[in-house]
């Protein structure tokens, strides 16, 4: 099935009915491999490894006395499982366990991991917090990039715009300037990016520009790291590679995911704009 015939039966753009009492069946997969396909990546020949760190700020159920409990959720879904989960989909799967009954908070874990496993094809960690206890604040390391002095005329990702030094660096970069668009309903997706990377030095001037051209682009926000990730690894051949993205929360949720030539997990450092 091609990519456009997955969205046009997703519930992003349509009208949904508003639905409190538990349904899984909400939960609607994409395949991932169907952006692979289109760079000629297989599964067996992934260049990244990595996961998407979702935060849920709208978790809440009944005890067995009625009695509303919430919570904050964190959902980390891997990056090689074989589907993402379309995201408003998991808004309205969430919103199905606001008038249900369950005995503790661990059956709810335990049934979210359980749901979420199957619908992404690969092992799904939860976690939950009292809303007085999410992580503060912080922020990225590194050097920001927002403040150089470009001229920018690429709104489409345009990888020509990455090029490389000869110096040898190791250090990190980010921006605050990303943004891309929903592929289906074209709403806006904005997003702080950070890229940490070993090998020659990148242009910065060009990876801001670059960054930068993913303006009109319409994708999801795993589709966009990832495609982020490998115009760096393949374009600018680094000797290890990092892109961690911290998508603006919509419906409740944010999308953090995070791509890197080594196997390591996303930190939850949630931005002043989370």
């Amino acid at each position: 099935m091609t990519e456009q015939k997955v969205l046009d039966q997703s519930p992003l753009g349509s009208d949904t009915a508003y639905v409190n009492q538990y349904s899984p069946q909400l939960l609607f997969p994409i395949q991932r491999d169907l952006n692979w396909h289109k760079r000629g990546i297989e599964r067996a020949d992934l260049p990244f490894y990595g996961e998407d760190l979702w935060n849920g700020y709208e978790i809440s159920w009944l005890n067995l006395k009625g009695k509303p409990v919430v919570r904050i959720a964190a959902f980390v879904i891997p990056a090689d499982s074989r589907n993402i989960i379309e995201s408003k989909s998991f808004k309205l799967y969430l919103n199905s366990f606001n008038l249900s009954r369950f005995e503790n908070e661990e059956a709810v874990i335990a049934l979210m991991q359980n749901d979420l496993s199957l619908a992404a094809g690969g092992d799904v960690r939860v976690e939950f917090f009292h809303p007085d206890g999410m992580p503060e604040l912080g922020r990225f390391e590194g050097k920001c990039l927002d403040e150089l002095d470009i001229s920018v005329t690429h709104y489409q990702p345009e990888i020509s715009l990455l090029s490389t030094g000869e110096r040898h660096v190791d250090e990190m970069l980010y921006s605050h300037l990303l943004k891309s668009n929903c592929p289906v309903t074209g709403q806006p997706d904005w997003a702080s990016i950070q890229i940490s990377y070993v090998g020659k030095e990148i242009n910065q001037e060009g990876l801001l520009e670059y960054l930068i051209s993913y303006r009109e682009h319409g994708d999801f926000h795993e589709q966009c790291v990832e495609n982020i990730f490998m115009d760096i690894w393949t374009h600018c051949q680094p000797e290890s590679l990092i892109v961690y993205a911290r998508y603006v929360r919509r419906g409740g949720l944010d999308i953090n995911p995070l791509r890197s030539s080594k196997a390591i997990a996303a930190v939850n450092l949630r931005l002043s704009r989370q």
